[in-house]
C-alpha cells in the first residue's frame, strides 16, 4: 500500500466519528462471498468487510475517471494476475487488477483483492517479470491483511467512512499533485505517532517482499525482477535532487532491502523464464493511451524504430499512435504485416479490425474481427471490438447477441455492461436496454437509480415471460437490499 498516504488515511480514520450517508455497493451475483481467512485483523474486518471496503474505493476511483477502462489492458493485467494468484494461499480473496490513469511510477493494494497499477509504472518496467514482481508484492499486502491490520490498530469506523477517506486521499495524490484531498489527509495526521507507523509499514513492506517473491517463483517468473526494478528506479535521473519517484516514497528502498531481495531470489536457483509477447504490446498500448496530448507520440516511436526497426512492441505502438492521429490506413499496413507474423496475438487482431473500421473499410473490419473471434472464442477484448464493429456496420442485434454470449460466461466491467445496454437499445430491445443500464448503475453503487431503470424495463411493452421474470427478480433483489440498508442505518443511529 502507498506508505505516506496510508499514514494519512489511518490518522483520518481516528478523527472521523460520523457515518457517511453514501450507499454501500450491492454485491453482484458473480462476486463471491469471501471467507474470513483467520487473520487477527478479522477482529475488525472479515473477508466480506474487506471486499466491500475495496469495492467502494474502486467505485469512487471509477467515478473520477481514475481507472483506465481499456479492455485489452484490463484483460492482460488480470491474466497475468491470475497466473500469480495460483500461488496464493487457500482462502485468499479473488484478485482483480486495474490500470490507473496516472503516469507516476507507483502501485497500490486495496482490501479485498483489488490491485491498482499506475500506467507510469507499467511503461517503466523492462520485462514481464518486473511487472509481475510489483503485482506479486501488492498481492502479498492483501493476503497478509496489512491494511486491515492498520485499521484494526487505529479505529473501528464504518466501512463507508473508511472507503470515503481512502478514496479521497488516493484521488488527491493522482497525477503527482497534492490537492485539497491530500491536504485534508495530512492535516488529519497531525499528532500521530509517525515513527511507530513508519516502522509498522516498513515491516509490512518486508513481509510483502518475502511473500511476493514466493508467488513470483511459483508462477515461473524471474525472482530477481523485483530487486532489479527497484534498483533501476532508484537510479532514475533526478533522484539526487528534489524529484523522487512515488514508488520509492511509498515503498522505501535501501541497499539492505535490495540485498535481501537478491538473496531470497538466489535461493530459488536458476530459472527458465519465457516472457510473453503480449507484455511488449501492452506496455506500448498503455504508453499511447496515456501519452500527453501536447507531445508527439509518433516522433517517440520514429526515434525508437530507427534503433531497432523490428521491435514488435514499438511497431504496435506506432500503429496505435497513427490511429490516434486519424491515420488508420497507415496503421492498417503495419498491423497487416504484424498479424501475419504473429497470428496468435489477440491484440494484433483486435487492432487490425479497429484500424479497418476507422479507415472506412467496415465490412473488412467486421470480417477480420469475426475471424479473430473464431480463433479466440470469448476472448473479451476481441469480442468487444467485434461487437463495436457490428454496431458500426448497423448490425446491432448481432452485436447484442455476441455480448450476451460473452457476458453470460465472463463477468463484465461496468463499461462493458453499458456497451451491452447501448447494443440492446440500438437493436430495438428497450427492455434489455433498461435492464442493463440498471446493472450498470448497480455496478456503480447507485441502487436507487438502478431500481428506476429496472422499473422502466418492466414497463416496456411486449416483454417475454423470461424477460419479465428476470427483471422482476432483479428489482426485488435491489429493493430488498435498499430496505435492509435503511434498517441498518436506523439501527446504528439508535
Amino acid at each position: 500500500m502507498m506508505r505516506p498516504l496510508l499514514l494519512c488515511i489511518l490518522a483520518g480514520l481516528t478523527t472521523i466519528t460520523t457515518v457517511a450517508a453514501a450507499q454501500e455497493p450491492m454485491q453482484l451475483p458473480n462476486q463471491p462471498d469471501l471467507p474470513d481467512i483467520g487473520s487477527p485483523a478479522a477482529a475488525v474486518l472479515n473477508g466480506t468487510d474487506e471486499y466491500q471496503l475495496g469495492a467502494m474505493v474502486i467505485h469512487q476511483l471509477r467515478d473520477q475517471n481514475a481507472i483506465l477502462e481499456d479492455p485489452e489492458i484490463t484483460e492482460y493485467l488480470n491474466s497475468l494476475g491470475s497466473r500469480l494468484a495460483t500461488q496464493a494461499p487457500d482462502g485468499a480473496p479473488h484478485f482483480q487488477f486495474f490500470a490507473v490513469r496516472d503516469t507516476a511510477i507507483n502501485a497500490f493494494a486495496l482490501p479485498g483483492g483489488f490491485i491498482c497499477i499506475n500506467a507510469g509504472l507499467i511503461t517503466q518496467t523492462r520485462s514481464e517479470s518486473e511487472l509481475a514482481g510489483v503485482m506479486a508484492h501488492e498481492m502479498a499486502h492483501v493476503t497478509q491483511h496489512h491494511i486491515a491490520r492498520q485499521i484494526r490498530a487505529q479505529s473501528q469506523q464504518s466501512l463507508t467512512t473508511a472507503a470515503a477517506m481512502l478514496a479521497a486521499i488516493l484521488l488527491g495524490s493522482l497525477g503527482g499533485g497534492g490537492g485539497q484531498a491530500i491536504e485534508g489527509g495530512i492535516a488529519a495526521a497531525q499528532g500521530l505517532a509517525v515513527q511507530q507507523q513508519i516502522n509498522f509499514t516498513r515491516d509490512n513492506e518486508a513481509e510483502a517482499d518475502r511473500v511476493g517473491i514466493t508467488f513470483l517463483a511459483g508462477a515461473g517468473f524471474d525472482t530477481r525482477a523485483m530487486a532489479n526494478f527497484f534498483e533501476t528506479i532508484g537510479r532514475t535521473e533526478g533522484l539526487a535532487g528534489t524529484y523522487i519517484p512515488a514508488m520509492l516514497q511509498d515503498h522505501p528502498v535501501t541497499s539492505v532491502r535490495i540485498a535481501e531481495a537478491r538473496a531470497r531470489a538466489a535461493q530459488f536457483g536458476p530459472q527458465k523464464v519465457k516472457e510473453s509477447l503480449s507484455y511488449q504490446l501492452i506496455r506500448e498500448r498503455v504508453r499511447v493511451v496515456t501519452w500527453p496530448g501536447d507531445q508527439d507520440v509518433e516522433k517517440y516511436y520514429s526515434t525508437k524504430l530507427t534503433k531497432n526497426s523490428s521491435d514488435l512492441g514499438s511497431r504496435y505502438g506506432e500503429a496505435l499512435a497513427l490511429m490516434a492521429d486519424n491515420r488508420p490506413v497507415e496503421a492498417q499496413k503495419i498491423l497487416d504485416k504484424l498479424t501475419e507474423q504473429h497470428d496468435g496475438l489477440t491484440l494484433l487482431h483486435a487492432a487490425l479490425g479497429q484500424a479497418q473500421v476507422k479507415a472506412g473499410q467496415t465490412n473488412d473490419g467486421v470480417a477480420s474481427l469475426r475471424h479473430a473471434v473464431q480463433l479466440f472464442p470469448r476472448n473479451v477484448p476481441v469480442t468487444i471490438r467485434y461487437a463495436e464493429a457490428l454496431m458500426k456496420a448497423g448490425r446491432a442485434a448481432e452485436a447484442h447477441s455476441v455480448l450476451l454470449d460473452l457476458f453470460n460466461n465472463v463477468p463484465p466491467t461496468p463499461e462493458q455492461i453499458r456497451l451491452t445496454a447501448l447494443a440492446a437499445s440500438a437493436a430495438g430491445d428497450p427492455g434489455d436496454a433498461y435492464f442493463y443500464m440498471g446493472e450498470y448503475q448497480i455496478a456503480g453503487g447507485d441502487l436507487p437509480m438502478a431500481a428506476q431503470q429496472l422499473q422502466l424495463a418492466l414497463a416496456t411493452p411486449n416483454l417475454t415471460q423470461v424477460q419479465r421474470a428476470r427483471f422482476q427478480a432483479r428489482l426485488d433483489e435491489v429493493r430488498e437490499y435498499l430496505q435492509n440498508s435503511r434498517l441498518r442505518r436506523v439501527s446504528n443511529t439508535q
